[in-house]
């Protein structure tokens, strides 16, 4: 059986975005489906060379093997990996230490890592591992980031629907990486708009990664230049490729989380440039 699945993602033009319809878009920049009992699969994106996956070792380990497009006999031969798992408790081994990762915990897996492990503590409650990882220079420290270690920002209000708790896991301020940063953003009751106002950011690509959405309601995400902005509707467990050039927003019909990952020229958490809201067209 083959526990390793990988697409490709080429880049697009913002000029060529424009004419998208519905279909392409989606097929373009909406990845819907990351978790399969027993597999790992990923999105090779040629956005910064960003990968987007997910692993859910169910009834048996599954070990990280290396995908066609990083050209290595080893995964992390070049790269660096950030994960944060969403479900039941996982055991991670990596070169022989293993790591326990619970609910909305994260680990960063460091480059030149040659063995790593993926299994469920509890097949009954199997661990949702969202992995992200990008090209990396240096091998630094493979380390557990808890939630209580997490750099936590709350930002918005209940007036403007966009109260908003945001947990940095892999950012400086924990954990030492070559480019990649990780956190979750988690809407609070009755809040509905993430990172409004909108921004871009043209040193770093970013992906969104939808969770949390209750049965029978969606997200809907707002990509595109600011004057020529697209939607895509979500579900849960969905992620969308944000390149540099688009903006980054949603609003629920419920409230939700989302999983934040960049990959790019500088590890500035605050590096981006804002929009303000009448400038959207």
């Amino acid at each position: 059986m083959k526990h390793t699945e990988y697409e490709e993602r080429f880049s697009s033009h913002p000029e060529e975005v424009k004419h998208h319809d519905t279909l392409r878009l989606r097929k373009e920049f909406l990845i819907e489906t990351l978790f399969e009992e027993n597999k790992a699969k990923f999105t090779y994106s040629y956005y910064d060379r960003f990968i987007i996956g997910g692993i859910l070792p169910k009834d048996h380990p599954i070990e990280l093997a290396s995908i066609d497009p990083v050209k290595a006999s080893c995964f992390c031969d070049r790269r660096e990996i950030g994960l944060i798992n969403i479900g039941g408790d996982a055991i991670i081994t990596v070169d022989g230490k293993k790591f326990i990762v619970g609910f909305k915990e994260a680990l960063y897996i460091s480059q030149s890592a040659k063995s790593v492990l993926f299994e469920s503590d509890d097949k009954g409650k199997p661990a949702l591992l969202y992995i992200n990882s990008a090209p990396a220079h240096k091998a630094y420290i493979t380390r557990l980031i808890r939630q209580s270690d997490a750099v936590v920002m709350e930002l918005g209000s209940a007036e403007y629907a966009n109260h908003r708790k945001i947990r940095k896991l892999i950012v400086a301020a924990t954990c030492q990486t070559c480019q990649l940063q990780m956190g979750i953003t988690e809407l609070q009751p009755g809040s509905i708009w993430n990172t409004m106002p909108p921004h871009t950011h043209n040193r770093r690509m970013e992906v969104y990664f939808y969770t949390d959405i209750p049965k029978g309601q969606a997200v809907c995400h707002f990509m595109g230049i600011p004057d020529e902005t697209r939607h895509l509707w979500i579900t849960n467990n969905q992620a969308v490729i944000s390149p540099s050039w688009s903006i980054h927003s949603a609003a629920g019909t419920a409230s939700y989380s989302f999983i934040w990952g960049m990959a790019g020229e500088n590890l500035d958490f605050a590096d981006m440039d804002t929009l303000e809201i009448n400038e959207l067209k």
